[in-house]
């Protein structure tokens, strides 16, 4: 890692960066452990737009810049993105477990992956994917009617539902054979990743120790699941340029170019693994919480199912329709302001840097927070109301273009955001028109993981509306 005074915003003679008290000996350590999102709010609360939070005891002490504004947040993701790198021990924790793909690489890798998967997210292509989301949406709507007690989970059945459409869409009809791999060996992998990436100091993976053994055995099981799928493409042709079908595995092992080649087996794991995490459980998280918030709030509730009995009548909604839903969208949008699936995300300064009139040190690990940041009230008045009318056209216009970052941004922004809302409002049209809601969880405890997590159900009483 390069280490130098960045000029530029700043030369590095900025003020020093206040930190966040904690208690003797241990910092904030307990506070994050606990609920690292509230102690992200305090520190902003406390001490304003860049702050600093210490963790451990001395000798394995954290220390955590966090940049809460945003216009902070835009200068580290964007701006001067060169200088924030994806390399800090949790993306290494997550590298290491579910491969090195377009998540988790960097430099020269990073930007030949990206090269490699860009023609497969174009708009037109995504848009080819409206008919499967639709045909697994129509699976778990109709699996509702023998729900007990007419009450459903909707934490558990958007996780389903996510993961069931972008296991179709990676693999076509080989479906079935990877859901209930990866149902099951996602969590225990994830929870592993979580308890290394946090903690102050690690033991080798190679020592059999029942966590790692655990985590050994679900990652060979996930990885054997994805390779059998691949070696079998690779047998019938469809890594030579033949015809790879409308699945994204298949274009995946067909995408070459003279300058980048083509990915072999391993490459395409770590693809489809990054594809497989990354594209179901953010995914997943604005389903539920989209639902969760118009249980809570009838009204809008009412106006979405309004709006999507209008537009759509009895039909399947298709890619275009997402243009004929503008309230329908701006719900999904409030819903990723208030429950963002990257509540938080992390980056490694270079070199020293000005942020907001205070230094951040080269080496420093660098949090944006979007949980922060989408509550900050000089661009959300009463910040914690759910109010779709936030995202008018108008409304979205006088707000810095940072304020609002559930996708991350600049050069490393997630490729497959035009994916997510598609999926996103063509299942949140159909679920409404079929079902009401009325919340039975009305408050709802997050935690930040890979993803953000709901700690503990999130369910609705629904009623069918005969559509």
């Amino acid at each position: 890692m390069a280490v130098g005074t960045r000029t530029g915003s700043g030369s590095g003679g900025g003020a020093e960066v206040p930190t966040l008290s904690g208690v003797p000996l241990l910092g904030s350590l307990l506070d994050l452990t606990s609920d690292s999102l509230g102690t992200y709010l305090r520190a902003q609360r406390r001490h304003g737009d860049v702050v600093r939070i210490t963790a451990g005891p001395p000798g394995l002490r954290a220390e955590l810049y966090c940049v809460f504004s945003a216009e902070g947040a835009q200068q580290v993701l964007a701006s001067e993105s060169a200088n924030f790198r994806k390399d800090n021990t949790f993306y290494q924790e997550v590298r290491d477990s579910f491969g090195n793909g377009l998540l988790t690489s960097q430099d020269e890798d990073y930007l030949r992956q990206r090269r490699l998967v860009q023609p497969l997210f174009t708009k037109r292509r995504v848009d080819g994917y409206a008919g499967a989301v639709a045909a697994e949406t129509r699976a778990v709507v109709a699996g509702w009617e023998r729900a007990p007690g007419g009450v459903v989970d909707v934490r558990d059945e958007m996780m389903r539902l996510a993961l069931r459409a972008v296991a179709r869409i990676l693999f076509g009809t080989d479906v079935e054979a990877t859901v209930d791999v990866v149902d099951r060996c996602f969590p225990v992998i994830t929870e592993y990743v979580l308890r290394r990436g946090y903690s102050p100091a690690n033991i080798p993976r190679g020592w059999p120790t029942p966590g790692n053994r655990r985590a050994a055995a679900a990652m060979d099981e996930l990885y054997a699941a994805c390779d059998a799928i691949i070696a079998a493409r690779r047998n019938d042709g469809t890594a030579a340029g033949e015809d790879s079908g409308e699945d994204l595995l298949g274009m995946l092992a067909a995408a070459s170019s003279t300058d980048d080649g083509a990915f072999d087996a391993a490459e395409l794991r770590d693809q489809v693994l990054i594809f497989l995490l990354a594209g179901h459980e953010t995914t997943a998280t604005s389903l539920a919480f989209s639902l969760h918030l118009l249980a809570r709030h009838p009204e809008q509730q009412a106006r979405a199912r309004e709006e999507v009995s209008r537009v759509l009548g009895d039909r399947t909604p298709e890619a275009a329709d997402l243009d004929r839903l503008p309230y329908l969208t701006r719900v999904l949008k409030e819903a990723m302001r208030l429950f963002p699936a990257a509540p938080v995300i992390g980056r490694s300064a270079v070199a020293a840097t000005e942020v907001g009139g205070l230094t951040i040190p080269a080496g420093a690990n660098v949090i944006v927070a979007p949980w922060v940041t989408h509550r900050d009230p000089r661009h959300w008045p009463d910040p914690d109301r759910f109010d779709p009318d936030r995202f008018t056209p108008q409304a979205e216009a006088a707000r810095p273009r940072y304020a609002w970052f559930p996708f991350g941004g600049g050069p490393r922004a997630c490729i497959g955001q035009h994916f997510s809302m598609l999926e996103s409002v063509i299942a949140l049209a159909m679920i409404l028109r079929a079902y009401e809601f009325e919340a039975v969880d009305t408050d709802v405890p997050v935690t930040a993981g890979i993803t953000l997590q709901a700690h503990g159900p999130v369910r609705c009483r629904i009623r069918s509306t005969g559509r």
